[in-house]
């Protein structure tokens, strides 16, 4: 009996051996990523991410089909990245004006914890970001000061979203029974083109001004560095930032240029860049509405220089009021 089992485990001993040799010699011949061997020192195709747009809190592919490859600086392919077309804008600007109301009636206060909150969920995320600014040609060191300063400004304008109305506010002699007062109001519809030299702080310097001062804004991103603004919309999106007020574009700057500065339903143009002919373009088409043209050139958008509350009083206008009041002196009274 004894003999009988002994056998019987040798035989399933021999079986089991026979079977690790078998898939020993299956795995020899796949390399490392899975291919088999007669295809080792082939480079495995990667499938790149797409990344979307940002348009009234959604992250809709582009209506045009059409998409470009964003790659580095050796030429390496990173992403697919949308070429937002003129459909694309419009239907972001229709988004930002639905936004605007509920947002600029929004208390300053409100508008600052979501600031504040956007700091939040960027820092969160820091690796990711690190990540994508490294990708785009940048050293690790240089990423994680950008992602710094964007956090910090982010920081930086929620604590100006009650102030800058004391600041910018004014009561005004007159010499009549009045009282004369001057007060910020937010536009209304921003359109930007964001600086076209780098990724994240650029997009964020532009931004966030504009909607610390209650206002809704499309922003064209950076054509060769995209990869961080479809990121950022994330954080936005998770951010309790209404649908809307951010909407995020990437594409081609020449094609979308006119449409930023023609559309009737936008009462600001922001460009971000020292293209001159670009800048005189843009200033002539806003005439038709009689838009603002802000023109920001050399900027260093990592020092202070891009950061303050200046920034917030462009995209306002001042409403004055005439209140009128009972004059004392000519009332009469005596003692």
């Amino acid at each position: 009996m004894a003999g009988k089992i002994y056998r019987s485990h040798m035989h399933v001993k021999g079986k089991m051996l026979k079977m690790e040799k078998e898939l020993t010699k299956e795995e020899k011949t796949f390399s490392t990523n899975g291919l088999p061997e007669n295809r080792r020192g082939k480079k495995r195709l990667e499938v790149l991410k797409t990344y979307k747009l940002y348009i009234g809190g959604q992250f809709p592919r582009t209506e045009s089909g059409r998409y470009y490859i964003a790659t580095n600086g050796h030429g390496e392919q990173l992403a697919n990245i949308c070429l937002s077309s003129r459909k694309d804008f419009r239907d972001a600007v229709v988004a930002a004006r639905k936004g605007f109301r509920g947002w600029s009636a929004r208390p300053a206060f409100n508008r600052g914890q979501i600031l504040y909150r956007m700091a939040e969920m960027l820092e969160s995320r820091k690796p990711q970001f690190i990540d994508e600014l490294s990708w785009q040609g940048l050293t690790k060191a240089r990423a994680r000061r950008e992602l710094a300063v964007t956090v910090d400004r982010l920081v930086h304008y929620s604590g100006w979203c009650d102030k800058y109305q004391q600041i910018f506010s004014s009561v005004n002699p007159v010499a009549s029974s009045h009282f004369n007062f001057s007060v910020p109001e937010p536009m209304g519809v921003v359109a930007a083109i964001a600086p076209q030299t780098n990724s994240l702080i650029g997009l964020a310097s532009i931004i966030a001004p504009a909607i610390a001062g209650g206002n809704a804004i499309v922003i064209l991103a950076s054509e060769t560095k995209p990869l961080s603004a479809i990121s950022f919309a994330e954080v936005l999106h998770s951010s309790d930032l209404p649908a809307g007020v951010v909407n995020i574009l990437t594409g081609k700057v020449s094609e979308l240029s006119s449409q930023l500065s023609s559309h009737m339903d936008v009462n600001a143009v922001i460009y971000c860049g020292n293209d001159e002919f670009l800048a005189k373009q843009i200033s002539q088409k806003s005439t038709s509405n009689v838009k603002r043209v802000l023109i920001y050139k050399d900027v260093d958008w990592l020092s202070d220089e891009g950061q303050s509350p200046y920034y917030i009083l462009d995209c306002q206008e001042i409403k004055t009021t005439w209140h009128p009041i009972e004059n004392v002196g000519g009332g009469g009274s005596g003692y």
